[in-house]
């Protein structure tokens, strides 16, 4: 059976070649509830504007929904679909948007459909955690993909033999994925320059106010000196360092030394700059990556425990319970 060209021969296009093919792109947006609304728009907008910059019609998109009505963002705001995942049909690209505690909903349909998109060759992508539902598909092996950096940790512990990178997007061969918010702007960006060129990107680029085209490659997050509001290079070394650190954690003097500080002035460094005791913002570090394990992932409490440095499963469950109110299996099953 032949499979469609379109949009999965051009992605492999130099940067800045433009694509001798006027028939129209189309996108398919397959919608997980409570997707990320901004992920969704900063994907489909540059399509609208590379349109309007070129007075024709390059892109085109339809949106679909698990059963094809309205499907509502993590925002609350509903949007009307096209048809449902079961009307998608071969296509030049679609995108699985997704958002917030993407794991508790049942993929099987949308699995089942994306199994078959692959298999006629139409390029799959993904925005946010939509990446996720690619991995359970099976979509991603052997490749390179990229996902929101407050996921990061749990997909890769969910699927340690899967590449995942902390890049803004990853496009390998057919498949794309970006982390989300405005990085699905750059990723597009990305494309519409393989596909049609530098110039129109540009344009693109003007009309969203975005000021430049970034790289794949740059950071998701801000620096840990914006993030932190602090510019004090050893003290900045040393956050660094705990955040590395997380399932073996270093002792207050083996940071303090790494850095050629005293125990004394590291503890006066963070309670002046930080407004408390290293080894309580130490500790909130690797209990906030815990609760993203268990909010994300079906590991094992003892598992993500350890995973997070605490030596036996009551002392992670003491700690959890005094920094968030609840346990970590009160945790679980709250968010279920």
């Amino acid at each position: 059976m032949s499979k469609p060209s379109g949009l999965a021969a051009t992605l492999e296009a130099p940067p800045g070649a433009a694509t001798t093919v006027d028939s129209v792109h189309t996108f398919g947006f397959l919608m997980v509830p409570d997707f990320s609304m901004i992920a969704f728009t900063s994907a489909i907008e540059p399509l609208r504007l590379a349109n309007r910059c070129s007075g024709k019609t390059l892109y085109g998109w339809r949106i679909f929904s698990p059963d094809g009505g309205p499907v509502m963002a993590s925002n609350g705001v509903s949007i009307a679909a096209d048809g449902s995942y079961a009307d998608v049909g071969p296509m030049p690209a679609v995108v699985v948007c997704a958002g917030v505690d993407v794991q508790r909903f049942d993929h099987r349909d949308l699995i089942s459909k994306l199994r078959t998109l692959a298999f006629y060759g139409v390029s799959i992508g993904a925005v946010c955690t939509g990446t996720y539902v690619l991995a359970k598909a099976g979509l991603l092996a052997g490749r390179k993909c990229t996902i929101h950096w407050e996921n990061h940790d749990s997909f890769r512990e969910e699927f340690a033999d899967i590449e995942v990178t902390q890049e803004l997007f990853e496009i390998d061969r057919n498949r794309f994925t970006c982390a989300g918010g405005t990085a699905a702007i750059d990723m597009m960006l990305s494309m519409i320059t393989k596909q049609k060129g530098g110039e129109i990107a540009a344009q693109v680029t003007d009309q969203l106010i975005h000021h430049r085209m970034r790289d794949s490659n740059e950071r998701q997050r801000m620096e840990l000196r914006s993030r932190l509001g602090v510019a004090h290079p050893k003290l900045l070394a040393v956050v660094s360092e705990m955040e590395k650190s997380l399932e073996a954690p270093l002792s207050c003097s083996e940071l303090a030394e790494d850095v050629g500080l005293s125990t004394r002035q590291l503890e006066r460094l963070f309670r002046k700059y930080i407004g408390e005791a290293p080894t309580k913002y130490y500790l909130g570090l690797r209990l906030n990556r815990a609760r993203f394990l268990l909010r994300q992932t079906s590991m094992p409490i003892l598992t993500i425990g350890l995973a997070c440095g605490f030596v036996s499963a009551s002392h992670f469950s003491k700690c959890y319970s005094e920094h968030f109110g609840r346990t970590p299996s009160q945790e679980r099953r709250h968010v279920a």
